[in-house]
């Protein structure tokens, strides 16, 4: 009889699927869960967002975004049709007959996983889970979290994974503020408890997302976003390593890398820079590092690599100092100017960003910080609030400026002209000679 209640089971919502007819929930409206609920809502399901933030929930209710990934020209209309709602009711998913799980997973101080946020998304869910429901669990996290966490809050002796619910895990990918790869067109990995779970998973992302990689599990699905953004991190600690090195011995880095970039193989070039920054690289490979610890372990490159990257803002802030002191001037007392606050260009996400790790190191040095952003009104910074000053007006008057964050906007050729010296962590001022430009 199992066999042919999980066929029946899974038939039906299958069939709801490819006809779009499925009620698809997104439990989390960030900058994952938002895009990827938007995404569905173009392809043709009805959509209900669940967002602990009412006024989050309240702004898509009235056609406004808050992500940068999403216009609220594209989304709007979705939500005028009546394709896509928020709502802060957990009791919603009842309703439902997917859901995906967008929720945070920070580290704790510990540098151990907070799994609170899914933890409560996985109460309501167990609480409120309709017979032959899918969910996905895409919330970075260590390898084993959806069989070992999330499928006991999840199954009953009346419930069985597979039969009554179908239950995998599928790595956020989305790069904020890349203008050419966004939630349809990057890849979808997605792994099952069971191989019908992930089929329907798979068939699920086939409706809205361009390409989809089934694997064999959820542990190899968990393992993937791990493995790439550990090799990121570990690429980026290896060449600000680099960097360190040429900085003591007189060579240009940038220099370095661009000329063996030109090798067409067997390299790929990674550029320093004032640290890590975002939700990603500098925090999901200690996910893998705390579990491995648990098997026995120890994840050595991931940690050789997380001190390193630990260490840049450190070693911008000495590179600020030593520039005034050749200079005269101490750094103490002095107006220092940050170009950039977001942690990459060209968005206005502060999460991790080691702008705020120099800041907060300038200011008890003694140094006076201001800093401009056209993406990042305002910061908080030691329980105060540090408004953005406008760049044409701090740049002449600052002792120095910092080129923390290289958005495209900023005109580097005033910077260049009018700057008193310049310290450059991003190779903005490439090209551009001058005695009062020092770079990382």
């Amino acid at each position: 009889m199992d066999g042919v209640a999980t066929t029946t089971t899974a038939a039906i919502l299958a069939e709801k699927i490819e006809r779009r007819t499925a009620h698809v929930g997104v439990i989390g409206l960030g900058y994952v869960g938002l895009p990827l609920a938007v995404e569905f809502a173009k392809a043709g399901f009805t959509v209900t967002g669940i967002e602990v933030d009412p006024q989050k929930a309240a702004s898509i209710n009235a056609g406004q975004s808050y992500v940068q990934d999403v216009a609220s020209e594209v989304m709007a209309p979705l939500v005028a049709q009546g394709k896509l709602r928020a709502t802060s009711d957990v009791a919603a998913i009842s309703e439902l007959d997917t859901m995906n799980i967008c929720v945070p997973t920070p580290l704790r101080k510990t540098k151990d996983p907070d799994m609170s946020y899914v933890a409560a998304a996985c109460e309501a869910i167990a609480r409120y889970l309709r017979h032959g429901s899918l969910v996905i669990l895409e919330s970075t996290t260590y390898p084993g979290t959806t069989e070992e966490f999330v499928l006991p809050m999840l199954e009953r002796p009346d419930r069985k994974v597979g039969r009554d619910f179908f239950l995998c895990f599928s790595p956020e990918r989305v790069d904020p503020g890349n203008p050419v790869y966004q939630t349809a067109n990057i890849p979808k990995v997605v792994g099952g408890i069971t191989p019908e779970c992930t089929r329907l998973g798979a068939l699920l992302y086939s409706q809205a997302i361009e390409k989809v990689v089934p694997v064999s599990s959820t542990q190899v699905a968990e393992m993937v976003k791990l493995l790439e953004n550990t090799f990121r991190m570990i690429n980026i600690g290896l060449v600000n390593e680099m960097a360190l090195m040429c900085d003591r011995m007189g060579i240009n880095v940038w220099e370095v890398i661009d000329a063996a970039a030109t090798k067409p193989f067997g390299f790929m070039p990674f550029y320093p820079g004032p640290g890590l920054g975002g939700h990603c690289i500098p925090i999901d490979p200690f996910y893998l590092s705390w579990k491995t610890k648990q098997a026995g372990i120890e994840a050595r490159f991931i940690e050789l690599a997380g001190y390193i990257n630990g260490q840049m803002p450190l070693f911008v802030v000495e590179k600020i100092q030593n520039a005034l002191n050749d200079r005269a001037k101490p750094l103490k007392g002095s107006h220092i100017h940050l170009l950039g606050m977001a942690y990459k260009k060209n968005i206005d996400d502060v999460r991790e960003s080691p702008a705020l790790d120099i800041a907060l190191l300038l200011e008890k040095r003694g140094a006076r910080v201001t800093y401009s952003d056209p993406y990042v009104p305002s910061v908080a910074l030691n329980a105060r609030r540090l408004e953005s000053s406008p760049m044409e007006e701090m740049v002449p008057q600052a002792d120095c400026v910092v080129i923390v964050t290289d958005h495209s906007a900023v005109d580097y050729a005033f910077v260049a002209r009018h700057a008193r010296l310049v310290v450059d962590t991003r190779n903005a001022l490439k090209g551009v000679s001058s005695e009062n430009i020092v770079r990382l």
